[in-house]
């Protein structure tokens, strides 16, 4: 092991509630949409490419509009949080100030670009990471980001820690040992080790 590179929700942070607040307000003022999301409705759809999350939230749309649509959620969720400035896990900058003294610390998620800098912003995180990757960015599924962050940066031996088994089978895809975070939004079965709270990874990567 010689990096490791996180997700974010669902294992550094939980802002599905306001990011289900900031979504609804702006579907139902802006796009007069009767829509009304909660934040266990978002844990099942995050970690997913934002254009299929588009799909199953407005099917009755054609792609275009769908895109058009949750970019417009996007935009009004990133000024949300920074102003709610959600709690990131119990644990987690002490987790990471640590893991940071022996380890490269990196960040790559299925997001939309911006939002990894918005984490970063309103939970002060961000001298703790060296770089940062989202399809937003590259256009790239999380996999290929993976491996592209991996080139960029001389990684050799990175592990992925994330919690839905759309990161596992991305770091299946792209070679990587996966850690999963339990406490997050999902379930995997056979991941190469599980933790419970961020401060586990101590023991992990000692």
């Amino acid at each position: 092991m010689d990096s490791i590179i996180f997700d974010v929700d669902g294992t550094l942070w939980d802002s599905t509630e306001s990011v289900a607040g900031a979504w609804s307000r702006y579907l139902q003022e802006k796009e007069n949409l009767d829509i009304s999301l909660t934040a266990s409705q978002l844990k099942a759809l995050f970690g997913q490419l934002l254009s299929d999350i588009a799909k199953q939230l407005f099917p009755q749309f054609e792609e275009s509009e769908q895109l058009r649509i949750i970019d417009g959620c996007c935009q009004a969720e990133h000024e949300a949080l920074l102003i709610d400035r959600p709690d990131v896990y119990d644990g987690l900058e002490e987790t990471l100030k640590e893991l940071g003294k022996r380890y490269p610390l990196f960040i790559v998620s299925n997001c939309q670009a911006g939002y990894i800098e918005v984490f970063l912003e309103a939970t002060g995180l961000g001298h703790y990471f060296k770089g940062h990757l989202c399809p937003g960015d590259t256009g790239l599924a999380k996999a290929e980001n993976i491996q592209k962050i991996s080139r960029d940066y001389h990684l050799s031996e990175p592990v992925y820690v994330g919690d839905t088994m759309g990161d596992f089978h991305a770091c299946q895809k792209a070679g990587v040992p996966f850690i999963f975070a339990s406490y997050g939004f999902g379930e995997v079965k056979e991941p190469w080790k599980t933790i419970q709270k961020p401060a586990d990874l101590l023991e992990i990567c000692k």
